[in-house]
This record gives C-alpha cells, sequence and structure tokens, in this order.
C-alpha cells in the first residue's frame, strides 16, 4: 500500500491528512500551543472527592476539573502520591528509581477517599480529552510511549504484544529488555520492535528515560495545576505510530516544521529521511494534493459512493447512524438480494474508512440494506471486521440484529474531527440574494484597478473559481480579458482556479502570495 502523509501548516494550527493509495484515510487538526491532548502528564490538585462516584474531581487548569475513577487510578497510585510528595519535598534527588521503595498496590475494589484526599498534589495522564461539555479523563497510571516501547514507572514487568506471533523473537525481547531496563520500571514491548537490533531499542529506553527525567526536574518546580509533560505534538506521534516501510513520502509546507520532523525521522528512521520534502508550490498544498476535495465530499451529512449509492450520516453526542441507500445503482439483470449485497460491501468499506477519518467515538449504529440470507448476512459482517482491522482505537463489532442493524462500538479519546462542508456565500453572506452576476467582472476590475492605481502593487495574483478564471481567460493571446488588463494598467495579472472557492468569490495577492485586503 502507498501511503503518504501531507502537512498543512498553518498559523493556528496544523492539519495533517493520511493518504493511502491518494485516497484520503485519516485527518488530525492539531491547535497551536493546544493543551490537554491524550498522553500529556499534569501535576493536578484534587478538589472534590465523590464516593457516591467512587471518583475525584482533579484541577488541571482547564475550565472544568478533570475527573478521575477509582478504576483509572492504577495498583501502583499510592506509589506515585508518595513519589510526588518525596520530590516536592526534597527527599527525592534523583529521576532514577532505584532506591525508591513503593507502596503496595491499591485494592481492586477500594474506594476513592482510601487514596486520594482533597487538595492533595497529583501526578496524572490525559486519557480522553475534552469533549463538549466534559472537562478530561485522567488516569494516575502513567506511561511514557516511544517508538518501539513504552516506559511504566513502579511496573517492574516485561510485556510483549500479543501481535509478535514467533515465540523466539518474543523470548528474545523479553530477555533483552531484562538486561538493559531501568529497575523499578515496566516496559511494554510495541509490535514495531520485532525484529529491531539490540541499539535501536537501547536508544528507545534512553530516550524514554530522559523524559522522565523531564517529568521529575519540572515537579521539583512546579505548582499545580501544571503541565509537566507534553506527549509531543501530533505530528510526530503520528510518525512514530505509522512510519514503516509501505510510507513512501511525507510532504510539509512549513519550513519549521519540515526542519522539526527531519531531525524526528533522524532519531526514529534515519533510512526514512529521503521521504521528507518541503513543499513550495504557489497553490494550497491541499489543493495540490486534491485533499481539499476529497475532504469536502467526505465530511457532508451525505456521503456519496462510486456506484452512485450514498451514506447519510447523523449524529448526536454519544451516539451516531449510518443509513446506507442504494441510489440510482441497480443492475436489472441481478437480484435484489444481490444488489443489496453489492452496496452493502461497498458501503461496508467506506463505514470503516469515515470511523477513522472522523475519529468517531462511542456507539454506532449502521443500518445496512436487508438481507434475506444468511450467508450473505455472516459475509458482511466479516466484510466489516476485515475493514476495520486497520483501525487502531479499540472496537468491538457486533453481528447483524435481527432488525438488520449492526452495532459498533469504538474508544473515543478526543472530540469527532468535523469540517464543515456547507459554506456561507461569501456574496451574499448567507441572505440568499446577490449582486447580478453581469456586474461581477465590473467588480473585480474595479478593485483591480484601486490595487495597481491607488496603491501601486505589483506581480499581483487574482484567484478565482475555476469557471470565472477560463472566463477572464478565454480567447487567448489580445481577445480576453486578461490581456485587456494587461494593455489598461502596463502589467500582466496572473490568474489562479480555485476549486475550494465559491462561484463569486474571489482575492488578491501580492508579490508576497500575502492576501492584500482592502
Amino acid at each position: 500500500m502507498n501511503q503518504e502523509l501531507i502537512i498543512n501548516s498553518t498559523p493556528n494550527e496544523v492539519v495533517i491528512a493520511l493518504l493511502n493509495d491518494k485516497r484520503l484515510v485519516e485527518l488530525h487538526r492539531e491547535k497551536n500551543n493546544s493543551q490537554f491532548s491524550v498522553g500529556d502528564i499534569y501535576l493536578g490538585k484534587a478538589k472534590k472527592v465523590m464516593t457516591g462516584l467512587n471518583a475525584a474531581f482533579v484541577d488541571v487548569g482547564y475550565e472544568k476539573d478533570a475527573f478521575l475513577h477509582y478504576l483509572d487510578l492504577g495498583p501502583q497510585a499510592n506509589s506515585f502520591i508518595k513519589y510526588v510528595e518525596t520530590v516536592q519535598n526534597g527527599k527525592q534527588n534523583a529521576s532514577n528509581l532505584m532506591y525508591f521503595k513503593n507502596e503496595p498496590d491499591i485494592k481492586k475494589d477500594g474506594k476513592i477517599n482510601e487514596v486520594i484526599k482533597s487538595g492533595q498534589n497529583v501526578l496524572v495522564q490525559v486519557a480522553k480529552e475534552p469533549i463538549s461539555a466534559k472537562g478530561p479523563r485522567i488516569t494516575t497510571e502513567i506511561s511514557l510511549a516511544g517508538r518501539y516501547l513504552v516506559l511504566i514507572p513502579f511496573a517492574d514487568k516485561i510485556s510483549v504484544s500479543s501481535k509478535i506471533r514467533n515465540f523466539d523473537e518474543k523470548n528474545r525481547l523479553k530477555q533483552l529488555m531484562q538486561s538493559i531496563k531501568p529497575k523499578n520500571f515496566g516496559v511494554i514491548v510495541r509490535t514495531v520492535a520485532e525484529g529491531q537490533t539490540v541499539a535501536e531499542l537501547e536508544n528507545d529506553l534512553k530516550e524514554l528515560t530522559k523524559r522522565w527525567d523531564e517529568c521529575f526536574n519540572a515537579i521539583k518546580t512546579s505548582q499545580p495545576p501544571m503541565r509537566v509533560l507534553g506527549e509531543g505534538d501530533r505530528t510526530n506521534t503520528i510518525l512514530r505510530d505509522f512510519l514503516n516501510a509501505s510510507f513512501n513520502a511525507i510532504h510539509v509546507n512549513d519550513q519549521k516544521v519540515y526542519d522539526d520532523l527531519k531531525i524526528y525521522i533522524k532519531a526514529i528512521a534515519p533510512d526514512k529521511v529521503d521521504i521528507l520534502k518541503l513543499y513550495t508550490g504557489k497553490i494550497p498544498i491541499f489543493d495540490a494534493y486534491s485533499i481539499e476535495k476529497q475532504i469536502k465530499s467526505l465530511f457532508g451529512k451525505t456521503v456519496h459512493l462510486k456506484s452512485g449509492a450514498y451514506l447519510v450520516v447523523e449524529h448526536t453526542e454519544a451516539l451516531h447512524v449510518f443509513d446506507v441507500n442504494s441510489g440510482n445503482r441497480s443492475k436489472s439483470e441481478s437480484s435484489q438480494e444481490e444488489n443489496a449485497l453489492e452496496v452493502n460491501l461497498e458501503s461496508a468499506v467506506e463505514v470503516a474508512r469515515q470511523l477513522k477519518l472522523r475519529d468517531m467515538g462511542g456507539i454506532i449504529v449502521v443500518d445496512f440494506i436487508d438481507l434475506h440470507n444468511a450467508d450473505n448476512r455472516k459475509l458482511l459482517y466479516e466484510k466489516l471486521k476485515e475493514e476495520m482491522k486497520s483501525d487502531r482505537a479499540k472496537h468491538n463489532i457486533l453481528p447483524p440484529s435481527k432488525f438488520g442493524l449492526i452495532q459498533i462500538t469504538r474508544q473515543r479519546l478526543r472530540p469527532e474531527v468535523n469540517v464543515e462542508v456547507l459554506e456561507t456565500c461569501p456574496s451574499c453572506a448567507g441572505t440568499g440574494k446577490v449582486q447580478p452576476s453581469l456586474l461581477f467582472v465590473d467588480q473585480i476590475e474595479n478593485t483591480l484597478r484601486f490595487i495597481v492605481k491607488e496603491q501601486n502593487q505589483k506581480n499581483i495574483t487574482l484567484n478565482v473559481h475555476p469557471y470565472i478564471e477560463a472566463f477572464i481567460t478565454k480567447g487567448g493571446f489580445l481577445r480576453s480579458k486578461q490581456w485587456k488588463w494587461y494593455f489598461e494598467l502596463k502589467q500582466k495579472i496572473k490568474i489562479q482556479p480555485m476549486a475550494s472557492y465559491g462561484f463569486m468569490e474571489f482575492k488578491f495577492f501580492n508579490k508576497d502570495l500575502d492576501e492584500i485586503v482592502l
């Protein structure tokens, strides 16, 4: 499979698109200076201990207190609490845990007030980002994820990914970890560690212990609420989890992000540095790689499939519904059952893609077209399970119910990715009335004259809808509007078609490609 990562960096956010064979399969938006991302570690202060809920609310700096349930404390909760106290009191002078005496594990069926006291400083990690009106969900079971390993303080045990099937390789990795891991730290060996050299794994472990050092130093001087260690930006996290032999290109449009990624890739996969490319084209990077068009077609309420069938997507806070419709897709030579099966199989592929693309979580119900044959229903169920295998979020799929519905639960860690595809008309500002189209080009001409004659701008680019671009440039040499402007204004105006623009939308840009705002 041909995988590409396209990164669009803007002043406000970084948008990351993952393509499989040129098809958009994942979209991530990372706000600049964003906080409360999954994996971030905070020094918080317990505000309320709710014995009825068996949970505590912890102030981590968000507008709403974070939620910490007893089941999210982790067995070593008392050790973490003692560690924070000894570090802040100056009794723990080193980040390593070699001489740290662990506290006994907490009871599995205990009470929150036996562990957490109101006003207590607590080291926590974000398990779920703030969603809707809810604050973050947190855990005291801290873990630091690397490329090949996950480091867990106070655990002191080694686990190897169950996806590594080779018994000898599992033993090799366990023995290796036993010989190099620091005392009083546990390690989870990730699937991608299979076949890796001792040097690679040791370097990854060193990076993780360095991050624990950073956390230790921050705890010494911090007062809650305070973020003591960030998970890292989403771009690096995606590269850490996805970068493999099938990746053949990473395109980024920002020099700083490019430089940061180059350093990161050199550290985790030096042989992959050459696939990183700096995009310097004139048109936006998402337009150049046809991502903008895919976003517009994939994020609406209705998603059309190649065959003519379509999905209708409806949302509530906790429930998402897909309704499968055959549309104008039917083959007269096929039976109704065969047509329904073909539409359902095609829809199953798109449903799995949509779940990853929009990062939907909670309960998902898919209303497929009714199938009367039990073998066909089983085939559809297996197809959906197969398509969902590549989904990294934890999920569970139930067989079709007697009503023909398939129910899915999918882990929700972040707010759903929501892209507004219905645009407010730039000409009418949502009123439903526009100026006469006859005068539209006159408006462009008047604006252009003002920019050239009053502002003395040179090397101007005009971005318009492709239909308008065709109208302005039609007639060719000497006869088009573009050439008439050249003779009148004594400079050639570059006309750039933009598929993402509204029909009567236009913008002028200067020689540095900064928008000319009047």
